[in-house]
């Protein structure tokens, strides 16, 4: 686990100087009205980065003089070729609790502490939200109808119904469990597999426990839980997309390299299945232009499964925190990163 390198070291002597604090990855302006930043000895400078900063030597260059990065969560990779880079850098602060971006180990054998940052309660239930707005909008084909409306079309496809469908769960943890019952609410079928489900732990959630081929042959919507980690990268290959029904929904508000994204993006053009719902991607933001783009049959969100006003207000206070216990040599939150991550 990746927690405070330097614990029990007074930092006040970095207050000699100038603390300097970056926040990444702030594309709604809204860090500084978060937390009370001001708290923080007199003096601190605090600087946002409303849009992201894209390559090694342009992050390297935006952050050089800076003592502590905060990242919002795996928006920014930290790789040891930058860590070794960020001369100055002492604190490297994320948002959330497991960040598979950040190289834990190489910030360890700088000596720069790490920690993370723990979001609101409702924060996973926000995340399961996030993937029922997709299953929804997919089903009643809401954003096709808003586009015809505006054009002046009345009812431009039928909807379809998600009582009696199979919602088939990638992933039983708190967001699946969560996914499980508003399904069950709904009226679905629910099933689930992980790599690591067993039969008992599904009937807990009430749920049935079916292999991986099982889910993708039968479910009629196909939503991911998982936590990204070697044994879970790419999950979602073109063979499991070719096994989905015609007409199946694919739905990840996980993460985007549980999915071979050019298999999904061919699987939709060719009309393979019948639609994705989409809040994370290979590249975030994701580029103008992106073939996901110019599909018809996908709903697509810029990562809101996290991006709530309370999310983030948890986050960034206790981003706060931990900044201020480092600066008092107190134990910080510890942040599972690349080194540590595990699926699960």
């Amino acid at each position: 686990m990746g927690g405070g390198a330097e614990e029990g070291q007074d930092h006040a002597g970095v207050m000699e100087m100038t603390l300097r604090i970056a926040i990444l990855d702030d594309y709604q302006n809204v860090a500084k009205s978060l937390a009370q930043w001001d708290s923080l000895p007199a003096g601190t400078i605090v600087q946002t980065f409303n849009e992201a900063i894209r390559g090694e030597d342009d992050l390297v260059n935006c952050l050089e003089s800076f003592d502590v990065v905060v990242a919002m969560r795996e928006r920014t990779a930290f790789p040891a070729t930058v860590i070794n880079r960020l001369s100055s850098l002492k604190l490297l602060a994320s948002t959330g609790v497991r960040n598979a971006a950040i190289d834990v180990d190489a910030c360890h054998k700088r000596g720069v502490a790490v920690c993370g940052a723990r979001g609101a309660r409702n924060g996973l239930a926000a995340t399961a939200e996030t993937a029922w707005a997709l299953i929804l909008a997919l089903h009643k084909r809401l954003v096709i109808s808003h586009i015809a409306l505006g054009a002046g079309h009345w009812q431009p496809e039928l909807a379809e119904a998600v009582e009696g469908k199979v919602l088939g769960i990638v992933g039983l943890g708190n967001i699946g469990k969560r996914m499980a019952r508003i399904g069950q609410a709904f009226g679905m079928k629910v099933i689930a597999w992980s790599p690591n489900l067993t039969q008992e732990r599904a009937e807990l959630a009430g749920v049935q426990a079916v292999g991986k081929d099982v889910l993708f042959a039968t479910a009629d919507v196909v939503t991911l839980h998982l936590v990204l980690s070697p044994s879970t990268c790419s999950v979602v290959s073109g063979a499991e997309l070719s096994i989905m029904k015609a007409g199946a929904f694919l739905v990840n508000t996980a993460r985007a390299g549980l999915v071979e994204e050019p298999a999904l993006v061919e699987a939709l053009r060719l009309g393979n299945i019948g639609g994705a719902g989409l809040d994370v991607f290979w590249t975030e933001p994701l580029p103008r232009g992106h073939a996901l783009c110019g599909l018809k049959n996908v709903v697509l969100t810029p990562h809101l499964g996290y991006a709530t006003s309370e999310n983030l207000e948890a986050f960034y206070g206790n981003v706060l925190g931990n900044i201020k216990a480092w600066l008092a040599g107190k134990p910080l939150t510890p942040l599972a990163g690349l080194n540590t991550a595990d699926a699960s």
